[in-house]
């Protein structure tokens, strides 16, 4: 049903509309209490957050989508690579034949290959060993404890009761203005 019709409406004949004249976010004194500031904050945080999150992902779609094309290009050049590669070792098998029986040269041409994949692996195999964890991640996180509410209370070996090595000391309470 439209405005315009006439029927039953939510208000009565006789009353008007009101405006409150107050806040409702605010206490007694018209300032607004801690809890409201919180939440408020809290709101404005994540909607920030969130709006970050989507320009984010607002640049990256686009560079993404050229990403995939250059890595599809990519992919295709070497599979061309490795298909012409077929001939350039046939040609070379064959032209070591004017000089050399046949099946000398496509051997030789063999044991090249051969060498070159042996030599490949051992160095892709050397780089695989020289891989490491993430050695600064891992202890940023085994820290995130000391920064957490509570994370402070606990054996005397808690990473926030070190401080004779000039680490993170412990922090103290926060205090409660409310309370005095």
């Amino acid at each position: 049903m439209s405005r315009n019709e006439p029927g039953p409406t939510t208000q009565d004949a006789g009353s008007a509309p009101s405006i409150p004249l107050s806040d409702p976010t605010h206490g007694r004194n018209g300032e607004p209490s801690i809890g409201n500031l919180v939440k408020d904050a809290s709101a404005s945080v994540s909607t920030l957050f969130r709006s970050e999150v989507a320009l984010a992902k607002a640049e990256l779609v686009g560079e993404a989508k050229k990403a995939g094309a250059g890595t599809g290009l990519l992919v295709v050049a070497g599979v061309m690579a490795l298909y012409s590669s077929f001939f350039f070792f046939f040609f070379l098998a064959e032209l070591l034949d004017n000089w050399m029986p046949r099946w000398l040269a496509f051997l030789i041409v063999f044991l090249i290959l051969v060498f070159i994949t042996v030599v490949m692996a051992f160095v892709g195999y050397v780089l695989f060993r020289k891989v490491r964890g993430p050695k600064k991640t891992i202890a940023s996180v085994k820290e995130v404890p000391t920064v957490l509410p509570g994370g402070h209370s606990g054996s005397s070996s808690s990473p926030a009761k070190r401080t004779a090595d000039g680490e993170h000391p412990e922090l103290p309470r926060a205090h409660d203005p409310a309370k005095g």
